[in-house]
């Protein structure tokens, strides 16, 4: 369970990270990595919630999950074609126990 030194320090992380986001696509390097990992890594569903809520920051927001978050990534088509190709094999053994 958490207390509340827990959601103090994710309230003050929350805030770096909007404060990056506010200067988003003027961002060094190593803050766009700790952006990256902060939302792949760290962040909770509320934790992102908040701050796509918040309306001083909903510009760079969407321009910064538009660049990282929400493009199709190499493990993605990888993935899709994974499942289709296992879609196949299981209709085509269908079929040839029928036959």
């Amino acid at each position: 369970m958490s207390n509340f030194h827990d959601g103090a320090a994710g309230a003050d992380r929350r805030a770096q990270i909007e404060a990056a986001l506010a200067t988003y696509p003027d961002v060094s390097p190593e803050r766009l990595s700790d952006l990256l990992d902060w939302f792949g890594r760290e962040a909770s569903a509320l934790d992102v919630a908040l701050v796509a809520s918040n309306p001083a920051i909903a510009e760079p927001y969407a321009r910064f999950r538009a660049d990282h978050i929400d493009r199709l990534k190499a493990r993605d088509i990888i993935r899709g074609l994974l499942f289709a190709a296992a879609l196949v094999t299981v209709f085509a053994a269908i079929v040839w126990r029928v036959a």
